[in-house]
């Protein structure tokens, strides 16, 4: 893997983790969410126009994803209000990649080896000391991460098929404005205009920001390495993500929940080099 490419895998895993942190820490992650969502649609909205290619038939494509992006940010912004981002982000990112392989297997037909076998084995282990023996199965961060981890499962499947019919800017622009409005407006009837004004601050901006920004830089390093290797290095956000919710968040990171979030990010690595 060149090491230009590695640069840019490790940034957008670093990215990715910086704009959930901000969201989790945020007075009231909800209204922060929309106004994050909102920024991101409307910051790249030029840069998605300079690169604007889009085909008619990538609009069942985008109908699908839009919902499952609309239920991934509703069920993330509803988990950071009640959870901790140190369990509820490895288990919903860990999770994710599983169900996308059994999906795949079963209902697909695809291959699959030895390593992706071992790799199911790692995030379940994994998953287990991130939940430790005092979380419930029943508890806030079961209970979103699980579904979480369904809707990136859904819209990664969606996604792998439709942005062959778009620039994949312009494709993930058009994914997110829908999402954007409609959590916008039900945030804005149920909280008032006046929560999502509060959220109107540098933290929220630059989280709409790094939403669009992580994301283009899966892409920088996609341009120069293989998919499978640039997968593998983005997950390393889940060790991230952990680390930063211990040391911003103060949330009660303990060795244990940190192994357990490398064991999540090393079978999500295996299980995506085949």
């Amino acid at each position: 893997m060149p090491a230009t490419a590695l640069a840019f895998a490790l940034a957008a895993a670093f990215v990715h983790a910086l704009w959930n942190v901000l969201l989790a820490g945020a007075r009231d992650p909800e209204a922060a969410t929309a106004v994050a969502l909102v920024v991101a649609v409307v910051v790249f909205a030029p840069v998605a126009a300079a690169v604007w290619e889009v085909d008619a038939r990538v609009w069942p494509f985008l109908v699908g994803t839009a919902a499952f992006e609309l239920l991934y940010f509703a069920l993330l912004a509803g988990a950071y209000r009640r959870a901790h981002l140190s369990v509820v982000y490895p288990l919903s990112r860990g999770l994710a990649p599983v169900l996308v392989l059994v999906i795949g297997i079963v209902a697909l037909g695809a291959a699959t080896s030895w390593r992706q076998g071992a790799g199911v084995l790692l995030v379940a282990a994994g998953v287990m000391l991130v939940r430790g023996a005092k979380v419930r199965a029943g508890a806030p961060e079961v209970l979103f991460g699980l579904p979480i981890a369904g809707c990136i499962a859904a819209y990664t499947l969606i996604d792998k098929h439709g942005v062959r019919y778009a620039t994949p800017l312009a494709y993930l622009e058009l994914a997110m404005i829908i999402p954007a409005i409609a959590y916008a407006a039900s945030m804005a009837a149920t909280k008032g205009r006046a929560a999502l004004r509060v959220q109107l601050n540098p933290s929220t901006f630059v989280a709409g920001l790094a939403m669009f920004g992580a994301y283009a830089l899966v892409l920088a390093a996609l341009q120069r390495a293989s998919a499978a290797s640039v997968a593998a290095v983005r997950e390393t956000s889940v060790v991230v993500a952990t680390v930063l919710a211990g040391a911003v968040l103060k949330e009660p990171v303990s060795p244990a929940r940190l192994s357990g979030a490398a064991l999540v990010a090393g079978g999500v690595a295996l299980i995506s080099l085949m």
